[in-house]
């Protein structure tokens, strides 16, 4: 049986992670959990899996739970980012899901690793803030760093038994539905609401993230991630867009044939795999039948339309502090327009703006990512402050 601890396990990723658990009770034991300030899930999940340790990112929120699980013993309840870090690390636990997503996640995951724990993890802003110190730290304690996300997943799943993959590809092809707005011409998306743009036309998922596959900021993400994550370089990786969601990412090789997993949109499959690899369990999801898809369409990306993407590549190439900036303000900015403070296209204008005034630390540390993080949301919400609402196009 294997003992994990689940970060993030109010969110969805969590709780499909807990519903696998449940499917396979015999495979997991669940012993710590975290999360950011959900007290009302948090406490239905430690009654039901009796955690030995959970955390609360927020410490009231903490004190809340602590409150309301007096009855329940040999479960200890902490606060704050320490809090997240000794789940993370506690010996009980042979593997971590990382869960939590954002900044929030980083350095629970670069301690989870560096107390030699198994990851998997749909986080892709730890890769893409610190990519390089999380690949030392994997090398360094020899641990697997297994990603859930479905277009990483799927090509790690293509990559599994290549022997030499940074010879043998020629590029990484990651696929993206092109969210609700794809077939909205440009001009109408100034005006747009966060209702509209929570309208995943495939995937069920968390705001912040639905909110980045409208803007395709995710996409861009992801491109990040997979440069560190499969030690490739930029130009081998290119976005093709995908409506159907069906094919969730493709490797093609330098002999001209491409490898491509597919399969149903459900999150719980690249869950699953990433907690029982490199075993395959039977999963209680809808099966694929391409019968009944018959067609799979495939278009480019538009990079004027989504200017999220540019700015994402723009973040790679440059390197350094910089995609921590943008990971950083990205999640300041989704909050605001969330908050209906700001339009749907002054989110790239504020993201590209706070890039422009970073200086750029090349090679940095930790310190130096968490002084990026830091000053990255500070100035997001300064330039959001003072910026006049767009919602119309110029």
């Amino acid at each position: 049986m294997k003992h994990i601890a689940i970060l993030g396990s109010t969110g969805s990723i969590g709780k499909n992670a807990l519903s696998v658990v449940e499917t396979h009770a015999a495979e997991f034991k669940v012993v710590g959990l975290a999360a950011k300030r959900d007290v009302d899930t948090l406490e239905h999940q430690i009654r039901r899996y009796r955690p030995a340790l959970v955390a609360v990112n927020e410490p009231t929120a903490a004190g809340r739970l602590r409150a309301r699980i007096r009855d329940i013993n040999g479960t200890q309840v902490l606060a704050g980012s320490e809090g997240l870090q000794a789940v993370a690390t506690m010996p009980q636990a042979s593997q971590v899901l990382d869960g939590m997503g954002g900044s929030a996640g980083l350095l629970p995951t670069l301690a989870a690793i560096n107390a030699g724990k198994d990851i998997a993890f749909v986080n892709k802003e730890v890769m893409v803030m610190a990519g390089a110190l999380v690949n030392a730290a994997v090398k360094a304690n020899g641990v697997n760093l297994i990603p859930i996300d479905g277009e990483m997943s799927a090509i790690f799943q293509c990559l599994e038994g290549t022997r030499d993959p940074q010879a043998d590809i020629h590029r990484l092809l990651i696929t993206a539905s092109g969210g609700p707005f794809r077939e909205i011409p440009k001009a109408e998306l100034y005006s747009v609401t966060p209702e509209q743009a929570l309208q995943h036309p495939n995937w069920k998922m968390g705001q912040k993230i639905t909110i980045d596959s409208a803007t395709m900021m995710n996409k861009g993400l992801e491109v990040i991630e997979a440069k560190w994550l499969f030690n490739i370089e930029l130009s081998k990786i290119d976005i093709v867009v995908h409506p159907e969601s069906i094919v969730h990412s493709m490797v093609e090789w330098a002999d001209g044939s491409t490898l491509a997993q597919l399969g149903p949109t459900d999150m719980r499959i690249m869950i699953q795999y990433a907690l029982t690899y490199p075993r395959r369990l039977s999963a209680p999801v809808p099966r694929l039948d391409l019968q009944e898809a018959r067609t799979l369409h495939f278009e480019p990306v538009d990079f004027e339309k989504f200017p999220c993407l540019s700015l994402a590549y723009t973040a790679a190439d440059v390197g350094g502090t910089l995609p921590v900036v943008l990971s950083s303000a990205d999640e300041v900015v989704v909050e605001a327009f969330l908050n209906t403070d700001i339009g749907f296209m002054d989110i790239p204008a504020i993201l590209g703006h706070v890039m422009d005034k970073h200086a750029v630390v090349g090679e940095p540390t930790l310190t130096d990512i968490l002084e990026a993080d830091r000053w990255a949301k500070s100035t997001a919400r300064s330039v959001i402050k003072n910026h006049t609402k767009t919602t119309i196009s110029h």
